[in-house]
């Protein structure tokens, strides 16, 4: 049996730890970064005013410019490759907004931006296991939790040191070859909610961890001493990367849980289905935001739509308007009206039906459907207000 292998670009990311030198070094390296961004940016939307356009291979020429005067002359002092790399960023993020995929570029805040800087192959050497980045006579010493497949070496580096003061080191390599798994006859349809954060079409409920509500008190405690300190202090700072360390600890344990989920789920199942939800939308709900927010519904339908890709699974998105919740999955009676105190409910078939197992099936139908025929589920909306019946659970205040 042949097995069918597909190439795809995988960032390895690492902890390191830098010296001194090298931490200062990256600093001043972040900030140019965003330095020049801005500059850039802000001769784009001069002439964008204008009624012109700058390309990259101007603001390159700007870049150079920028470089021989005296107020900008300590650009000369870090790598040119970040910055040309920062260059590079903007164009893309200038084509994504005339492609109508993003809004117009933001300026780069000195303390909200991410601080990252990226170096191609010409501004590091990556040998035996070591990784030195230019204007740097040392290596960085990188804490190899899991070591680089055999034969493979990084096309872009990119550095980065988030809100907590870790230091992070992601190389992008070109994977020759992912096995995609061996074929399957499973589907399943996954309904996503706040009660239980997933509930499968086979009836089983994976609970919601809700990893924010395990470190509210000490979060609420770390952002009551940080809004007592004086702006712009030594002391601020401090309780500032405090608030940081207690984000990037529930975020990580968030990150955790759903890399085991979608993991194995993309191992056991040839289709996935799920709803596509518009989740931006419904965190304007501003009594449930935090609670759909540390679900990270948009998080896993990311990571199960790139596993699905590299393991040749597939994944289908049904409307978000497919009335899953107030549909009978054995007779296909639509209900009238499905209250969210109703968690289960019999169908005028005599059907018994558990609410969120009901939507999965439902969905999984509906995926069949649409991998028949091609075509996507939009039948009329469920509810006056405009919201589809399965996200009417969303409506209700956490407990």
């Amino acid at each position: 049996m042949s097995v069918t292998t597909s190439q795809v670009k995988r960032a390895f990311k690492y902890r390191f730890y830098p010296t001194d030198a090298q931490a200062a070094e990256l600093s001043r390296t972040f900030g140019c970064v965003r330095k020049v961004y801005n500059l850039a940016l802000a001769a784009r939307t001069e002439a964008w005013a204008r009624q012109e356009r700058v390309n990259y291979n101007q603001s390159s020429a700007m870049l150079t410019a920028w470089k021989k005067t005296e107020e900008l002359a300590y650009l000369n002092e870090v790598s040119s490759v970040p910055l040309q790399q920062a260059l590079r960023h903007l164009q893309v993020a200038f084509t994504n907004f005339f492609g109508k995929r993003a809004k117009y570029p933001r300026f780069k805040s000195r303390k909200k931006s991410r601080k990252s800087a990226e170096y191609t192959a010409s501004a590091f050497r990556f040998r035996d296991g070591e990784l030195r980045l230019a204007k740097m006579s040392e290596s960085l010493r990188i804490v190899w939790s899991r070591p680089l497949p055999d034969g493979m070496s990084p096309s872009t580096v990119t550095v980065s040191q988030d809100a907590a003061g870790r230091w992070f080191v992601s190389l992008l390599c070109d994977d020759p070859g992912i096995n995609h798994l061996p074929t399957t006859d499973a589907a399943i349809g996954i309904d996503a909610g706040l009660d239980h954060l997933l509930t499968f079409s086979t009836g089983e409920k994976i609970a919601n961890p809700r990893h924010e509500r395990r470190d509210r008190v000490a979060l609420a405690k770390a952002q009551r001493r940080l809004a007592k300190k004086a702006k712009d202090s030594v002391n601020r700072a401090k309780a500032r990367r405090k608030v940081a360390k207690i984000h990037a600890r529930i975020a990580d344990r968030r990150r955790d849980a759903l890399h085991k989920i979608t993991t194995r789920l993309v191992r056991e199942n040839q289709t996935l289905v799920i709803e596509d939800l518009t989740v931006r939308n419904m965190v304007r709900n501003r009594k449930l935001a935090r609670a759909i927010s540390d679900a990270a519904w948009s998080q896993f339908r990311s990571m199960l739509e790139y596993k699905a890709a590299w393991y040749g699974r597939e994944v289908i998105a049904v409307d978000r308007w497919f009335p899953s919740s107030k549909l009978c999955s054995s007779c296909g009676a639509l209900a009238d009206e499905m209250p969210l105190s109703v968690r289960a409910w019999t169908c005028e078939c005599g059907t018994i039906h558990d609410r969120d197992v009901n939507a999965a099936k439902n969905l999984l139908a509906a995926g069949r459907a649409v991998a028949a025929c091609g075509a996507g589920v939009r039948p009329q909306r469920s509810s006056p207000g405009g919201q589809s019946a399965m996200k009417q659970e969303t409506s209700r205040r956490e407990p």
